[in-house]
């Protein structure tokens, strides 16, 4: 893969990640009121979300060939902090795939258990929301540091 292509794609996941940090605000705000419904607002979130990380895990590859060992060795602590970003990518995208699936197929769950299902939903989006903030934050950091 070119530099150039490698330099656009991390740039478009850059945007992308801030896109998905900025779209899970808005659930986790929503849906505080386990009566309120926002399924395509749910649906598009967790779109965004895991088209993010998509990109992020196609680049990864190139990422580990051409820049991690450079930077461990010459600024381990955004080395470590490339890593835990990793580590909480996979979070983000893990807790906002709960929250859609339990907000989704609420309507399927026997009514004494759709509250508390819609509670977990909030939460989970509330997680997946300041873990994708911290990854957002931190692919900054790094990116300012060393990039394609």
């Amino acid at each position: 893969m070119s530099v150039l292509l490698l330099r656009v794609l991390e740039r478009v996941h850059g945007h992308l990640g801030w896109l998905a940090v900025v779209a899970l605000l808005h659930p986790a705000i929503v849906l505080r009121n386990p009566k309120r419904s926002a399924r395509l607002s749910v649906a598009l979130t967790t779109l965004v979300v895991v088209g993010a990380a998509t990109l992020g895990a196609n680049i990864y590859p190139e990422y580990r060939q051409r820049l991690k060992q450079r930077i461990f060795i010459e600024a381990p602590s955004y080395g470590w902090m490339f890593e835990r970003k990793e580590h909480l990518a996979v979070a983000a995208v893990c807790f906002t795939l709960i929250g859609c699936i339990l907000h989704l197929f609420s309507p399927v769950f026997p009514a004494e258990i759709r509250e508390r299902t819609a509670r977990v939903a909030h939460v989970a989006f509330v997680i997946a929301f300041a873990s994708a903030l911290f990854v957002a934050c931190v692919g900054v950091a790094v990116a300012s540091y060393k990039s394609f």
